[in-house]
């Protein structure tokens, strides 16, 4: 365990919480699909599992095994809704603490979104308007939920394929407000900030220099492909290697701690796997998670008693086919092209929220214009 390290004061006054780097090494996201994968990653430095996807009184078998292996297991929610105009329901808030405790976690982290309005369920995350009335909601929410765990809580940014015409802020400069009247830490997602970078038509180098990277607790990588004109972060793909470029810059700016693979969906071989984590490990600088054995080809079959998450809110989109140039990470083998709209199974995920086309700005609607709990 990296040594903990003071957090700068909290702008509010009240002291900030200490274990500035709760995990270390890298991890991965845990599944269902790849549970055996991961339980044959000795040296894996910690996991991160759905927080909707754990009863606190049983935990999933899987998890609760790595748990006692002594990897770092991190609750990361995905229904919370810290952005919701009408306030985080207690019940939801106290779910998140009950899991913190189940899986005796140094941290679990949330999306800076909303996720229903109106009474009404919009199955991804939304992006936040980055106003003033809408910073003073967050920080309201982020405190509510902070004391109710006995843990550090870290913000992560979405990715989205829309911004509101309102923002009154860069997203870094609104994160760093978010931070510093919460004492929260930030859950960087480099793959979030390459596609809203690329879709926004920015540099990515200069969006991370308006970002607190002082308050990063760890790091998430995933892939992505292109669809239309836009990039979208569907979770399904290998990582590219921009991404992996920029996870480079990250650590060499300091602010790559603990680095983490997300995969939801289209699972590769295990040994493709394997090789992804690798390159997270030698971009990173960090340990490498090697497998206790070679991979055979059942290791992506889950065990019986490893119940799937719930259907619900979606960390990314998935309605994206690959393109033909996509850039791929290094040793990381190829997969088909075509990629499917959804998958049933498939566990809860960030949103890259397809808006609704306003005019030719292309500005989204917003959560009426969503089906009630769907998917797109």
């Amino acid at each position: 365990m990296a040594a903990a390290a003071e957090l700068p004061p909290r702008r509010d006054g009240l002291p900030a919480r200490q274990n500035a780097l709760p995990v270390h090494g890298v991890g991965i996201g845990w599944r269902p699909e790849i549970a055996q994968v991961v339980a044959g990653l000795p040296g894996l430095g910690f996991c991160e599992v759905i927080a909707e996807a754990i009863t606190p009184a049983a935990p999933p078998r899987g998890v609760a095994e790595l748990r006692a292996l002594g990897t770092a297991v991190v609750p990361h929610g995905v229904r919370l809704g810290l952005g919701d105009a009408d306030g985080v329901a207690p019940e939801r808030i106290a779910h998140l603490a009950a899991c913190a405790e189940a899986v005796e976690a140094p941290l679990v982290s949330e999306h800076v979104a909303f996720v229903r309005a109106g009474g009404r369920e919009a199955g991804h995350l939304l992006p936040v308007p980055r106003t003033r009335e809408a910073l003073d909601v967050l920080v309201r929410a982020v405190r509510q939920t902070r004391d109710a765990l006995s843990v550090p809580l870290a913000l992560e940014p979405i990715a989205a394929l829309f911004d509101w015409p309102e923002d009154e802020f860069t997203e870094g400069d609104f994160l760093t407000e978010l931070l510093e009247r919460t004492g929260a830490l930030l859950l960087l997602d480099v793959a979030n900030v390459y596609a809203n970078a690329r879709n926004r038509g920015q540099d990515p180098s200069a969006v991370l220099d308006r970002f607190p990277l002082d308050r990063v607790a760890y790091v998430h990588m995933a892939g992505g492909a292109e669809h239309e004109g836009l990039y979208h972060d569907t979770h399904l793909d290998p990582v590219p290697a921009e991404v992996f470029a920029l996870l480079d810059e990250v650590r060499e700016r300091g602010a790559a701690p603990a680095v983490m693979l997300e995969r939801d969906g289209r699972y590769p071989p295990a040994a493709a796997l394997h090789a992804e984590l690798t390159t997270i490990a030698d971009t990173a600088r960090l340990p490498t998670p090697t497998p206790r054995e070679s991979p055979t080809p059942d290791t992506r079959v889950p065990h019986p008693s490893h119940a799937s998450p719930p259907p619900g809110t979606h960390e990314s989109d998935g309605g994206a086919r690959e393109s033909s140039t996509s850039a791929r990470a290094p040793n990381v083998p190829a997969r088909e092209p075509d990629v499917p709209a959804r998958e049933p199974s498939r566990p809860a995920r960030e949103s890259d929220v397809p808006a609704r086309a306003s005019g030719s700005s292309g500005r989204g609607a917003g959560v009426a214009d969503l089906p009630p709990g769907g998917r797109r």
